[in-house]
């Protein structure tokens, strides 16, 4: 489901503060700016320690995941537990809801065990803002994925990976290359860059993985690796959402590849510091080479570490009024 739920869940607090985070759509420029300025304090450089604090001690968030999921499932446990709360992971395949058990019983099941803070991944476009809206005044929501309409902490990680490497989003060309249409992080991403003045960002796709033309306003669109990437800034390479497409839909891999997979080669088209992202699992020798995935232009682990900085700041932002 890649349309916005019916109805939108306030995501803020009477007093401006963050309550939930369900998705980027809405949110100030001010408000990302502070949560990336905070997730920045807790990052820390691959051969340091982690960053840690107490801030949470006494918070209790549950983790539960409706899709499969390694990077953001993790890095939300170890936010949670650097950030001193204690974490409940809830297996749906295990739990009451493969018995019928409607997901908001299942949330009010966690409510009277004193749960604080929501982590939730559905494939369904509008589970988190449907919890949001039932969920106990103290209770704080935030979206680990919903179906590939948003992702809000992958496009905050992505945008702190640009601003450590380039200083800056403002003014620069920003590739996004691929399955654009069934992807929840190109439009999280594409929000986050947008918000923080992106001079140009690019979608490129063929025509079947391109999103509708009224879907990402303001970006422009190209059907070619050759005219997309010329100077660009920053190119994010896109895993095919396979799980999200009809049979027709799915491209061969090595016809794929062959046009549209990400290569030494074309990556010259681009600037000659441009940097390479991807927000993974991904798919070697389909939609990126891992010449290209493994080299010096990646940032791609770097995506990964400054995962868990913004999911830290973001349930500090949230939780540390309720700890």
């Amino acid at each position: 489901m890649s349309k916005p739920p019916a109805e939108r869940t306030e995501q803020l607090r009477a007093d401006g503060s963050l309550r939930h985070l369900l998705t980027l759509d809405g949110l100030s420029r001010g408000m990302v700016e502070s949560l990336l300025e905070r997730a920045a304090h807790f990052s820390r450089p691959f051969n340091e320690p982690a960053a840690r604090s107490t801030a949470l001690r006494g918070t209790t968030v549950a983790i539960m995941f409706a899709e499969p999921s390694t990077r953001t499932r993790v890095s939300f446990e170890l936010a949670a537990l650097r950030l001193g709360a204690d974490v409940v992971n809830i297996e749906v395949q295990l739990s009451s809801r493969r018995k019928g058990e409607s997901v908001l019983d299942t949330v009010a099941t966690l409510e009277a065990m004193h749960v604080d803070g929501l982590v939730l991944r559905d494939a369904e476009a509008d589970v988190p803002d449907l919890v949001a809206a039932h969920v106990a005044d103290h209770v704080s929501v935030f979206s680990g994925g919903a179906g590939s309409y948003s992702h809000p902490t992958q496009g905050l990680l992505d945008a702190l990976t640009v601003l450590q490497h380039k200083g800056r989003v403002e003014g620069l060309r920003v590739a996004i290359v691929g399955d654009v249409r069934h992807s929840r992080v190109a439009r999280s991403a594409w929000r986050a860059f947008s918000l923080l003045g992106a001079g140009e960002i690019r979608l490129l796709a063929p025509t079947a993985l391109m999103p509708d033309t009224h879907d990402f306003a303001g970006c422009t669109r190209h059907d070619s690796l050759a005219t997309g990437l010329t100077d660009c800034d920053v190119i994010m390479a896109l895993r095919i959402q396979k799980e999200r497409m009809t049979e027709a839909d799915i491209p061969s891999e090595r016809e794929y590849f062959a046009q549209w997979g990400l290569t030494i080669d074309r990556l010259k088209y681009a600037r000659e510091n441009a940097i390479v992202m991807h927000p993974q699992p991904m798919n070697r020798g389909v939609e990126i080479d891992s010449a290209v995935a493994d080299g010096p232009q990646s940032v791609i682990r770097d995506q990964v570490r400054h995962g868990v900085a913004v999911r830290m700041a973001v349930l500090e932002q949230a939780l540390v009024r309720q700890s």
